[in-house]
């Protein structure tokens, strides 16, 4: 079985789907393993490095698509890089199924089995593959940095000659992987951190990092399968915003996180909210390529607002790609570690991985959250 990982083309993107360790192991395992020419230098992985690993480096891109039994990837592709693809041959990678689900139709179309990252379950079984928290935690961690350059004051306590400087405010919005990694590095930079969430369950682990939890009680289920934050009523947004209106007034800084997968982010911070805020203070928004959690949001831009800097960054894995490329490669290790036995491709839909994980095979796509955002599609045409 001949195993394939492609150059990112994306802008912006400096990841790859396998780093050469990863590689190695799979080497090992009997799999022959394709490496398109520079996909790792970005994330500062060589060519040499790859074939030191027992890899075949492939300048040929069309060659590269056409001949993979398997297809690793960071980014979706592009619909003329799923035509290169031949029937039965199978892709990893975040797809953004529910985001762009003509994506999958296509690769159905292609008799592609297409494998979805951000689809793995968040089951205990599954960790080890989730690459969604992966980056997530990247993520968060790189905010907080981003912060911390953008904030004109010290994060930490000093106490010097000139008197003691109070420590920096931090309020993060969204307690998941991104949110509590956020927390833990504000904490390590020294700041005063609280934390907001509309997941009570989630209180002891903000507060085992040293935050303090800020609680709004809400009279609706809050949390969706799989233990993700689920889309609310307008009346719990507007309960919610009330209370946090006044946290995010006293911050210096504010990371907000959460994210509805397939749809437009929720808006947590207002542009009353900002007018409020004192000048020099900082919002990273972590959902800014889904449309923002703060309304003056614009991805890719830092925009100012009464003195207050909202930034709202795309991709921040990206910025930080060795790491992250060596988390990414050990999620779909893992994963096609686990879907391929005796040098093939052995697919059991009665397991719960692989039925949340394949989204389109033997032309058909299987995900019911799909077909109907196709259908939808359809619909709005």
């Amino acid at each position: 079985m001949r195993i394939s990982v492609a150059k990112e083309v994306e802008v912006g993107e400096h990841r790859v789907a396998l780093v050469p360790d990863t590689v190695g192991k799979l080497v090992k395992q009997g799999l022959e393993v394709w490496v398109e020419a520079g996909a790792g230098e970005q994330a500062f992985f060589s060519n040499e490095a790859y074939e030191a690993a027992g890899a075949k480096i492939v300048g040929d891109t069309a060659a590269l698509w056409g001949e993979a039994d398997v297809l690793l990837k960071v980014n979706p592709p592009a619909l003329h890089e799923v035509h290169q693809m031949k029937e039965g041959s199978a892709l990893v990678g975040f797809l953004n199924p529910l985001g762009n689900p003509t994506l999958v139709q296509r690769l159905a179309e292609q008799k592609v089995t297409a494998f979805s990252m951000e689809m793995i379950p968040r089951t205990s079984r599954a960790q080890s593959m989730d690459a969604l928290s992966s980056q997530a935690g990247v993520a968060g961690y790189k905010a907080v940095l981003i912060a911390a350059a953008a904030l004109p004051k010290f994060f930490p306590m000093l106490t010097t000659a000139a008197g003691t400087i109070a420590p920096a405010k931090v309020f993060v919005m969204g307690a998941g992987v991104a949110g509590l990694q956020a927390i833990a590095t504000a904490r390590r930079l020294g700041a005063v951190v609280e934390a907001f969430d509309i997941r009570p369950a989630v209180k002891e682990e903000v507060q085992s990092l040293g935050a303090k939890f800020v609680e709004v009680k809400l009279e609706e289920e809050t949390v969706a399968p799989g233990g993700y934050a689920k889309e609310v009523s307008e009346a719990s947004k507007q309960r919610t915003q009330e209370v946090v209106a006044e946290h995010v007034a006293q911050s210096d800084v504010v990371i907000t996180t959460a994210q509805v997968p397939g749809r437009k982010a929720p808006i947590l911070v207002t542009e009353e909210m900002v007018a409020r805020m004192k000048p020099g203070s900082v919002i990273v928004d972590l959902a800014a390529d889904q449309g923002g959690n703060c309304a003056c949001t614009q991805a890719g831009k830092d925009v100012q607002r009464n003195g207050v800097t909202i930034i709202g960054p795309i991709n921040l894995p990206s910025s930080l790609p060795v790491n992250a490329s060596q988390m990414y490669s050990k999620n779909v290790l893992t994963l096609v570690q686990y879907l391929i036995k005796d040098g093939t491709l052995q697919l059991n839909f009665e397991d719960d991985i692989t039925n949340s994980t394949c989204v389109a095979h033997a032309g058909e796509i299987r995900n019911q959250r799909v077909k109907d955002a196709i259908a939808q599609i359809t619909v709005n045409a």
